[in-house]
């Protein structure tokens, strides 16, 4: 269903956005997805913007933090997978491979827990413990969340690295136009995706696909409100139409008009 009220552990919960042009961003989303956006204390002179449709959360944003802007790091969209006790799957992630980049620590006003982590492949993941705030309350419904997909040359690596510290499990076989498509499963229900890369020299990351009502017009908004076209509409068998997108800010995401939810 696209409400949701809560998220079983290993499942995507919720995406946020680390922008070096936080105004840039909230315009562009703002135009593109329909978006209002409340504002949050974040502590240390830092403001958090929920993104609401219909009246619920479905992402989040902020500025960088001054050491990251400072580094030159790029803008990027974060994926979090849910867990029971982020305490405990830091200890997993750590046991599994994985490399603690941010160390479990709570959220201003209860709204939960959180750590940061890399994969043993790289790809950086954060793992939320639900408070107040469980995750996106409305997902698969143009303007949210539809699909997180892991894009890694090493996916076994990787997938091995999820279970362990999820507890969730996976499948692997052809998909569209792909011979090896894996997907995670919690409670035998897919709620996620890996693939090898589909481009030369990019880093291992977690790509963030946003539902559209029609990805052609979608993208030629997009356009218009200043985003790069990363790779143009395209048509995936048995799965949907869908193009990724650099937003005015240089974060990487994806539309997606599915064929089925």
């Amino acid at each position: 269903m696209p409400q949701v009220d809560s998220y079983k552990q290993g499942t995507p919960c919720w995406v946020d956005l680390s922008s070096s042009d936080i105004e840039a961003s909230k315009a562009f989303y703002g135009d593109l997805f329909g978006w209002e956006l409340d504002a949050m204390d974040a502590g240390n002179g830092m403001t958090y913007y929920m993104a609401k449709l219909q009246d619920r959360y479905v992402a989040g944003m902020m500025q960088q933090m001054p050491d990251m802007a400072a580094a030159g790091a790029p803008s990027y969209w974060a994926n979090y997978l849910a867990v029971d006790s982020v305490d405990e799957a830091a200890e997993r992630a750590t046991a599994a491979g994985g490399n603690i980049l941010f160390p479990p620590d709570s959220v201003p006003n209860g709204s939960g827990r959180m750590f940061f982590a890399a994969d043993p492949t790289g790809a950086q993941i954060g793992f939320w413990e639900a408070g107040s705030h469980h995750g996106a309350g409305l997902v698969n419904e143009p303007g949210t969340v539809l699909w997180n997909e892991l894009q890694t040359n090493e996916v076994p690596k990787a997938v091995a690295f999820y279970e362990s510290v999820t507890g969730c499990s996976s499948e692997t076989a052809a998909a569209g136009d792909l011979q090896e498509y894996t997907q995670l499963l919690v409670d035998g229900k897919s709620v996620a995706g890996a693939m090898k890369q589909p481009m030369e020299g990019m880093p291992p990351f977690w790509m963030t696909y946003f539902n559209v009502a029609n990805v052609d017009e979608s993208v030629a908004k997009a356009v218009e409100l200043g985003a790069q076209v990363f790779a143009p509409a395209f048509d995936v068998p048995g799965v949907g139409r869908m193009a990724v997108l650099g937003d005015p800010a240089g974060a990487a995401f994806s539309v997606m008009a599915g064929e089925s939810s």
